[in-house]
């Protein structure tokens, strides 16, 4: 992410939290490396396990350019993508779950990784989000396309 990139992500990140300039402080000398910021304000988080998050995200960049922000723990046991605010309050869906109004989430600064946290998409200052029926239409894809494989896989066990 080049550096103009980077300072317009952390203003539009900052923008939420309580005390912004407090925020860029942290992020730039904490040794962490994150900050919590409150979901819900210009954004929600549905957070996917990473075994669909993972084959979603792939499924969402065929569709477009580029989705909104998301975010991954190391190992890709979870995905987060950002979302318009009030998503969650909306959602039907079984194993996902949603930071919206009220709830928090951790943040590594742009560009890097930390505290068990990196970026899969950055944010690129624009407040650009991931609509959340195009989400929902590319985890059915994901999901079919992993079914079919097992399905696959299943089929080939049995004729063995």
């Amino acid at each position: 992410m080049a550096g103009s990139g980077v300072k317009a992500a952390v203003e539009w990140l900052a923008s939420v939290a309580p005390d912004p300039d407090a925020c860029r402080w942290e992020w730039e000398r904490s040794s962490q490396g994150i900050v919590l910021l409150p979901a819900g304000r210009r954004w929600d988080v549905l957070i996917l396990p990473g075994k669909l998050g993972r084959p979603t995200l792939d499924v969402l960049t065929r569709l477009i350019d580029r989705p909104g922000p998301v975010l991954s723990d190391f190992g890709d046991a979870r995905v987060g993508f950002f979302v318009p605010p009030g998503t969650v309050d909306r959602w039907i869906g079984t194993g996902v779950r949603g930071a919206g109004q009220g709830t928090w989430i951790v943040a590594p600064y742009p560009g890097r990784a930390a505290g068990g946290m990196r970026r899969l998409i950055p944010p690129d200052g624009s407040g650009a989000l991931t609509d959340a029926t195009l989400l929902e239409l590319a985890m059915h894809e994901a999901a079919g396309e992993a079914a079919a494989r097992e399905g696959d896989w299943a089929a080939g066990c049995q004729r063995s």
